[in-house]
């Protein structure tokens, strides 16, 4: 069994690099960028911000230089292949810009990059014959700090160059980006959401087990009786209905629409001045009061699903072969029913477990917008929204890696209570 895990682990780095380079690809040729964006902000004067058409960036907006600066800013400047991956962390990403010119006949260029040690840090930059350049230090050596590159020849004769510091920075070492929107760090942005969703959903999937499990147990056990009847007719009526559907309803008919005013209307908890104020029992009622609805909106989907698998489950282990053995042994229903049918009824279920985790945590953009919850999925689709590539990308990523440990994780809980399975 280890040996498959090892391998299941293994096979994790292909599937992971194919989902995140299709991803990627798609994001950096599709219409209206941060570029377009950008240029379309300039061009309304920054009033009112929208997505641009790709036809915008090929006009007289902006210089030729200061398009060359946005495309530097944004990682644009660079091949996709080679974008893919400096964004993955194996190619070095160039920081720390700072413009040269080189005029007509000129060779060496002394430029100032910074500080160090409290002083003015000064290097000379050499345009050689072959149109490369060199960064030198004041004390003659070549530079392993900075580095250089030609930005483009203009038509007096002179040069535009840029110097720069290289460093590896990806997401294999740990950075998602910068947020284009927010100017934080992607992991800053989203720790907060991830943490609201990682709770709502495991909450979720928490009490869907625990209704749903022992209400399949009593519909099997009860099969064909009126309460199955009228249990299976609510349940497919609730399956029926979208969770930022029901979300809807139930904020019209309990949250002081035009019927009942029983719970709030949104949010997590009561504004921030009133829940400063609050002790922490009062806190703990104040937030379970606003999380009823949102979870019962984010769990109903599973739920019809999770009883009807514990039911039909139950009712085909009752009519196998061992059941009929162990009655003939003249032992007791109950023990029959609890000590043999269930356990390997609950199979399917537990095997499902790691695949619903992956759905769930990565948040649900309907139901967080229907209850003004500033979720991980609510983040995640307005920043697409507004081609915010790192927020984006990093979503991916989560999403991804999630997908995929939740299918292990399912292999694994499958092996624990279904002593039949044996991977080779």
């Amino acid at each position: 069994m280890t040996t498959y895990f090892l391998r299941r682990l293994l096979l994790m780095v292909p599937t992971f690099l194919g989902s995140t380079i299709l991803v990627f690809i798609i994001l950096q040729i599709a219409p209206g960028g941060p570029i377009d964006r950008a240029i379309m902000e300039l061009q309304m004067g920054g009033s009112e911000p929208g997505a641009a058409t790709s036809g915008v960036l090929g006009g007289s907006v902006l210089p030729e230089s200061a398009l060359r600066e946005l495309r530097r800013f944004y990682g644009f400047d660079k091949p996709i292949l080679q974008r893919y991956l400096i964004w993955l962390g194996v190619m070095p990403r160039e920081i720390k810009h700072r413009e040269v010119i080189f005029p007509l006949g000129q060779t060496i260029k002394e430029k100032r990059v910074g500080k160090r040690d409290g002083k003015l840090w000064l290097v000379d930059v050499e345009y050689l014959d072959n149109g490369k350049l060199l960064v030198h230090e004041k004390d003659g050596s070549i530079s392993k700090k900075w580095h250089a590159s030609v930005d483009s020849l203009q038509v007096d004769g002179s040069v535009d160059a840029v110097v720069f510091q290289k460093e590896f920075s990806g997401i294999l070492t740990g950075n998602l980006g910068r947020s284009y929107i927010y100017a934080r760090p992607v992991t800053e942005v989203m720790a907060p959401r991830f943490r609201i969703s990682l709770f709502l959903g495991l909450t979720g999937i928490l009490l869907s087990y625990l209704v749903c499990i022992p209400l399949g147990i009593k519909k099997a056990i009860n099969h064909g009786s009126l309460f199955d009847f009228g249990s299976s007719v609510i349940i497919f009526i609730t399956y029926s209905i979208p969770g930022w559907a029901l979300g809807g309803v139930l904020l019209v008919l309990l949250g002081g629409g035009s019927f009942l005013d029983v719970f709030p209307l949104g949010g997590l908890h009561s504004p921030r001045e009133t829940w400063e104020q609050m002790t922490l029992f009062q806190k703990i009622i104040d937030q379970t009061h606003h999380m009823i609805l949102p979870i019962i909106a984010w769990s109903i989907g599973s739920f019809a699903t999770l009883t009807v698998l514990m039911k039909n489950g139950l009712l085909e282990n009752l009519s196998q072969d061992y059941i009929r053995t162990a009655f003939a042994k003249g032992i007791s229903e109950k023990r029959v029913i609890w000590s043999h049918a269930i356990r390997n009824s609950v199979i399917p279920i537990a095997a499902n477990f790691g695949q619903i985790i992956g759905v769930v945590i990565a948040g649900s953009y309907f139901i967080e917008r229907v209850f003004n919850i500033e979720g991980f999925g609510k983040l995640a689709f307005e920043a697409v929204l507004q081609r915010d590539y790192p927020v984006t990308l990093g979503f991916l990523v989560i999403v991804v890696i999630l997908r995929l440990l939740g299918n292990i994780i399912s292999d694994f809980i499958l092996a624990l209570v279904d002593p039949r399975i044996r991977f080779k």
